[in-house]
């Protein structure tokens, strides 16, 4: 598939999506939804770590409000259910390791766009804009489900009425993002947490995706048999049989992957 609002790179295992409209803000349209989601689900077969990031100045403001297909009498519904959550599920449930590197402003849905991925290391110039009581909506696109979770009930009811410019640094502090860094050491950085991602046990992160994104649904005693079978499982790869091996010889691991 040709992109046209997207630049998709696989390179030594580690994928890149790159949201490429930068003279709108890396604002979503229809088209760009879909080759989001085309991508993820290449990335998802292909690669063993994905990273979002965006071209330009912002990670991604939201809903585009120009986009032809959504002038006129909006069907919010529709497009939620049959472009938003198709695009979201393919990060949420992505089998290997996903990184959002917020370079820059991520408001509305393009907020809760990043914070799908399973860790956000965002930008110290960059902030969090759940936008949407400007113009008369609430929080979508998973924002509802991604803030109280990650930074509390009384944080998320205050960022969803107030629509507050949520920095960075903020962000860190209240648990919604995993770090916030220097805009000078911001690539480099992100690039090395992914390269980390990119050469490791791929088997084993995808147990702890599924083990900790489960939790929210399960009793203690249902958490630690899930954790029994996963790590049942775990313990049958040979990535866990190079780690102990290089653990004892003293030596980084050469982990397999795929």
């Amino acid at each position: 598939m040709q992109y046209e609002t997207i630049t998709f790179d696989i390179t030594d295992g580690l994928a890149v999506l790159t949201l490429n409209r930068p003279e709108k803000m890396n604002a979503l349209t229809t088209q760009m939804r879909a080759e989001i989601t085309h991508a993820m689900q290449r990335g998802a077969r292909n690669a063993r770590a994905i990273v979002m990031t965006g071209a330009g100045g912002a990670f991604c403001t939201g809903q585009d409000l120009g986009d032809a297909s959504s002038t006129g009498k909006i069907d919010l519904e529709r497009a939620l259910r049959d472009e938003y959550e198709p695009m979201l599920e393919s990060v949420y449930d992505c089998p290997v390791p996903t990184i959002a590197a917020v370079n820059g402003p991520a408001a509305g849905a393009g907020a809760n766009l990043a914070l799908c991925a399973d860790v956000v290391i965002a930008t110290e110039s960059a902030y969090f804009l759940q936008a949407f009581a400007r113009i008369g909506l609430m929080p979508d696109a998973g924002g509802t489900w991604f803030m109280p979770r990650q930074m509390g009930f009384a944080k998320a009811m205050g960022a969803a009425l107030f629509a507050d410019k949520i920095s960075a640094r903020q962000a860190d502090d209240w648990g919604l993002i995993w770090e916030a860094v220097a805009d000078d050491e911001f690539d480099a950085h992100w690039r090395r947490r992914a390269a980390y991602l990119a050469n490791g046990p791929t088997a084993g992160f995808a147990a702890i995706k599924k083990a900790i994104r489960g939790t929210y649904d399960k009793s203690l005693p249902e958490q630690l048999a899930a954790e029994a079978h996963l790590q049942g499982e775990c313990g049958r790869t040979r990535d866990f049989t190079e780690g102990v091996v290089a653990f004892l010889e003293k030596r980084p691991a050469r982990f397999e992957g795929r």
